[in-house]
């Protein structure tokens, strides 16, 4: 099971890796109640990934360290797509590089996360046939993270009880509502941001 799930992380060399590591290991142990724990990191091949501190410390968590193959770009394909589902298509494009972004992100992250897991359906590719010259994909019923888990089989009485729990505490529309509110105020900075630097440039 891969569970959607993102957050920001501030670009300062060490200190950038080490505030995701620390956001990774809460992480960890909000998933280890629920899920299960987390198994395996992938990432591509930045220096901001590939480095002493986060090897380290996936080492010590026993978690499974891989990245992307040289010169096999579609080895990103999913994880990219997967950025372009939970990140993008949510927050866009524009450059947010202040304190305040990474406060606004920090709190609409995981606003997201619980969207995208209880209330986005998603199909996934079952299965190819061709066709000739035509390549035919079967695709299965959309079913959200949360539908896919439980059918998993992985969780316990107790953590199926706690995720069953979180969703009843979820009202959609307050959710949607705070995620809007804080769209709107990341544009507008965004906004503010790019003016700035044009007068200035």
């Amino acid at each position: 099971m891969v569970d959607t799930e993102q957050r920001g992380g501030r670009r300062s060399s060490g200190s950038w890796t080490s505030s995701a590591r620390r956001r990774a290991c809460i992480g960890r142990r909000r998933s280890g109640c629920s899920t299960g724990g987390l198994k395996s990191l992938h990432t591509d091949n930045g220096s901001e990934f590939i480095n002493h501190i986060l090897f380290t410390w996936c080492r010590q968590e026993q978690i499974r360290f891989t990245g992307g193959r040289s010169y096999r770009k579609n080895d990103q394909a999913y994880v990219e797509q997967r950025n372009w589902l939970t990140v993008r298509r949510q927050v866009g494009y524009e450059r947010l590089a202040s304190r305040r972004a990474f406060t606004l992100l920090g709190q609409l992250y995981p606003l997201l996360s619980l969207q995208l897991n209880f209330f986005r359906p998603i199909r996934k590719l079952a299965a190819k046939e061709r066709a000739g010259t035509r390549v035919l994909k079967h695709y299965d019923e959309p079913r959200t993270a949360y539908q896919r888990l439980l059918e998993s089989g992985v969780l316990g009485e107790k953590a199926r009880a706690e995720v069953d729990a979180t969703l009843r505490r979820i009202n959609p529309a307050s959710l949607q509502r705070r995620i809007d509110t804080l769209l709107r105020q990341l544009w507008n900075l965004a906004k503010d941001e790019r003016k700035l630097t044009q007068d200035t440039g």
